[in-house]
Order: C-alpha cells, then sequence, then structure tokens
C-alpha cells in the first residue's frame, strides 16, 4: 500500500473505534436515563447539564479504584479475560460498510476497515471468540458462582448462535453473497416507486421470519435481557464477573456495549439497507444537486454524509431498542432459555431457509 491508502486506513480505524468508544459513553447515560424515565426516576442529573458528564465520572471513579487481585484466582487468565471479551468486539465491527464507496482525484475510497469476501463468515467467526473471555473469567476466579455464569454462558452461546447463524441464511439466499458491501448494495433497488417515499428492497421485507429469529438470538448472544442468565445477579451475585472490579470489570462493561453497537449495525446492515439512505434522503439529495453549483466531488461528500448518517440512525435506533427490552421484559428461567433456544428458534430458522429455498425457486424472490 502506498501512503494514501496507510493514511485512508488508519482514518478509517480511527473513526471506528472512537464511535465505538463513544457509544460506551453515550449508551451508559442512555441506560441510566433510560430507565429512570421507564421507572419515573429522574436518573443521573447532577454532573454537567441534565447529566451529560455522568460516563466521564463512571470513567474516572472506574480508573481510579483499588485494583486487588484475590489470591485465589488462576493470575494469568485472571488477568487477559476482559482483553479477550473485548478485542473481538471491537475486531468484527473491521467488515460493516458504513457508506458506499467514493471516487477522490482518481482513488477509491471504501468506507469499510475491511471489506473482505466472506464478511458474514469472519464476523461470525470472530464474534464467536469473546465467549472464551468469559469462560476463562469463570473458570480462573475460582468461584463457584462465576463458574456457574461461564458455563451457562457458553450453553447460551452454542444454543443460540446455532439459530442466528441459520436465521441469516436467508440473507444470503437472496441476495446471493456473503459479502456484507454487495448485500447492502442489493438492498438499494427499488420494490415500489411512490416518488420522494419510494419503497427500497431491503432484507426485512423479504425475511421478517429470519429478521424475529436473528434479532432474538442477538440479545442472547449479546448476554441482554431477558437472557442475562450468565450474570443473573439475583441467583449467581454477578456471575462471571463476581471477583472483578475497577478497569478489569469496566473493561467487561465496555465490551458488552461495543458488541451490542456491533450487533446493531450488523442487523441494520442485514435487515434495513445498512448505509441505504432512509426514505425521502435521496430526492433531498437530488434536490440538492438540481438547484446548486456544487462541484460532483462536494455532491459525493454530502451523499457520503447522507448515508452514514442513515447508517447511525438505524444503529441508534437498536441500540435504544436494547435498552427498551432490558427495563421491559424479566429474565427467563435457564430451562425456559434452553427450551426456546432448541424447540422454537432452531425449527423456525429452519423453516425460514425451507420457505425461502421454496420461494426462490419459484421465482418469487
Amino acid at each position: 500500500m502506498d501512503l494514501f491508502e496507510w493514511i485512508v486506513l488508519v482514518a478509517k480505524i480511527v473513526v471506528v473505534l472512537g464511535g465505538l468508544l463513544g457509544s460506551v459513553a453515550v449508551m451508559e447515560l442512555v441506560e441510566r436515563r433510560g430507565s429512570a424515565f421507564m421507572q419515573m426516576r429522574l436518573g443521573p442529573n447532577r454532573v454537567g447539564p441534565f447529566g451529560l458528564l455522568q460516563p466521564i465520572a463512571d470513567g474516572i471513579k472506574f480508573f481510579f479504584k483499588e485494583d486487588p487481585i484475590p489470591a485465589h484466582v488462576e493470575k494469568f487468565y485472571y488477568l487477559i479475560a476482559p482483553a479477550v471479551c473485548l478485542l473481538p468486539a471491537v475486531m468484527v465491527f473491521a467488515v460493516i460498510p458504513f457508506a458506499a464507496p467514493m471516487i477522490v482525484d482518481g482513488r477509491q475510497i471504501v468506507f469499510q476497515i475491511a471489506d473482505l469476501n466472506v464478511g458474514i463468515l469472519y464476523f461470525f467467526a470472530v464474534a464467536s471468540l469473546g465467549i472464551y473471555g468469559i469462560i476463562m473469567a469463570g473458570w480462573s476466579s475460582n468461584n463457584k458462582y462465576s463458574l456457574l455464569g461461564a458455563m451457562r454462558s457458553s450453553s447460551q452461546m452454542i444454543s443460540y448462535e446455532l439459530s442466528m447463524g441459520l436465521s441469516v441464511v436467508g440473507i444470503i439466499m437472496t441476495f446471493s453473497s456473503v459479502q456484507l458491501g454487495q448485500i447492502v448494495q442489493g438492498q438499494g433497488e427499488i420494490l415500489f416507486n411512490l416518488g420522494p417515499l419510494s419503497i427500497p428492497k431491503w432484507g426485512i421485507l423479504f425475511q421478517p421470519l429470519g429478521f424475529l429469529v436473528f434479532l432474538t438470538a442477538v440479545f442472547a448472544e449479546t448476554n441482554r435481557l431477558p437472557f442475562d442468565l450468565p450474570e443473573g445477579e439475583s441467583e449467581i451475585i454477578a456471575g462471571y464477573h463476581t471477583e472483578y472490579g475497577s478497569m478489569k470489570f469496566a473493561t467487561f462493561f465496555m465490551a458488552e456495549y461495543m458488541n451490542m453497537a456491533t450487533v446493531s449495525a450488523l442487523v441494520a446492515t442485514l435487515f434495513f439497507g445498512g448505509w441505504q439512505m432512509l426514505p425521502g434522503l435521496p430526492w433531498l439529495h437530488g434536490m440538492i444537486a438540481s438547484v446548486s453549483d456544487l462541484s460532483p466531488l462536494v455532491l459525493d461528500i454530502v451523499r457520503v454524509l447522507f448515508q452514514i448518517f442513515s447508517f447511525t440512525v438505524k444503529l441508534a435506533f437498536f441500540l435504544w431498542f436494547f435498552v427498551w427490552v432490558r427495563w421491559t421484559l424479566p429474565r427467563f428461567r435457564y430451562d425456559q432459555l434452553m427450551h426456546f433456544g432448541w424447540k422454537v428458534l432452531l425449527p423456525l430458522s429452519l423453516l425460514n431457509i425451507g420457505v425461502t429455498a421454496g420461494l426462490i425457486f419459484y421465482g418469487v424472490i
């Protein structure tokens, strides 16, 4: 790679890392304010205007807290477990496209850190590594509650990752690709032309059942309510991170929110058009191009900004949906969790594949 390509690559990495870290801070505030709103409380409102600086105060608190290492732990695995959870959450975002490519001075800029031709496979392969951090944390803590939480997490991952992977097969069959950029590009076609509010060919219109199965499995994979059995405060104290404090606990905390951001981006990419503009924005972009004398490069930059905005709005909606569900539904019992994964989601995901194959065979999609 030449200097230009290195600069573009570093810039994309910085933007993605900054966005993920920023999402942790924002979601920490949204989670607390959102739960307060749903429970008719005020929530954090003292640190900064409207409590906006509360995440910074929490970060400083975690950074300066005493960080003892219990004497009974397996020290090496105990220390690396938080990093093993965090790194996959960061790595998987590399294949998420957040805008269509643009040409600058004859060079193509791809708004995706790694445009792999096996994007979905890479996502599932790397995302599944995070479970090893939870297992390491539970086993190395030499605590029965931590070990029980880790065992719950591993069995939960096996049960729901199978349904999650199968639910995506319908999308792969519909768009004939495992490359995320091509899947998003395919969702840019128009189903019904209604002027400025044309209906695009988003994945959810062809895969509503696959979307429901995938979204449900995502909650289980990220250990969020109603599937947060690996933590289960009312049963096993705090599960796999019972023995952790200070920045090591904060790292688990960051990994959870980064995983939420990443899977929200994948849901938006597979089922809601990814960076495809929200209804009305293509018409607005066309109006800007027709009534102004902006250069093609500036218009292309405006197009990219509209696409990034659309992608961010979709991602933000599903991040809020995580909070909404957490403070709405109670936690499942463990037997209900297993029953739902194996006897409900798995058959539905297989049914979705069969129905999709039939529709493709008869030329419906």
